[in-house]
């Protein structure tokens, strides 16, 4: 099992290429097109863009595991970020985390048996003010209770 970019995104990685001051530069973007295009970076995906960069593969993965963002395994259809600093530890975070873990069935790392969810925590999601907050996907949520995360969860079903 082997990994090659789309050829869509093969050819915007080498539009992109212009706008950097070398091949190495593309690393982040190679990244982000992998994840795109497959939702997880495996170790071939690594070898090839380490290939397209022009650096050994130990750097390309010393960047993906460097990365919160980026994913060694497949993730659910629905990444569920719990923001873990101390604006939202001190506004009810954990009751937040402890009702998703119920709720899905999940410990933190892991995936649902259907697919559909992961369940993470991470660094700040930059919504201090409004803590606690997750992130699904791309779209932040906010002002947290646990009464809020089931009406998003009932909405992603």
């Amino acid at each position: 099992m082997g990994f090659a970019f789309t050829e869509r995104n093969l050819k915007e990685l080498e539009a992109l290429a212009a706008r950097y001051p070398s091949r190495e530069a593309l690393m982040l973007p190679a990244l982000w097109k992998v994840m795109e295009q497959e939702g997880y970076i495996c170790v071939e995906a690594m070898e090839a863009v380490a290939d397209f960069v022009g650096v050994p593969p130990v750097k390309v993965y010393g960047v993906v595991t460097f990365y919160e963002m980026f994913h060694t395994e497949p993730q659910g259809k629905y990444e569920i970020k719990v923001c873990k600093t101390l604006s939202c530890a001190l506004c009810g975070q954990g009751e937040i985390l402890e009702h998703l873990k119920k709720r899905l069935g999940l410990e933190v790392g892991e995936r649902s048996e259907d697919g559909r969810f992961s369940l993470h925590q991470v660094e700040c999601l930059g919504s201090c003010g409004t803590a606690p907050v997750m992130q699904v996907n791309d779209t932040l949520y906010e002002n947290l209770t646990p009464e809020r995360v089931d009406e998003i969860l009932k909405e992603l079903s």
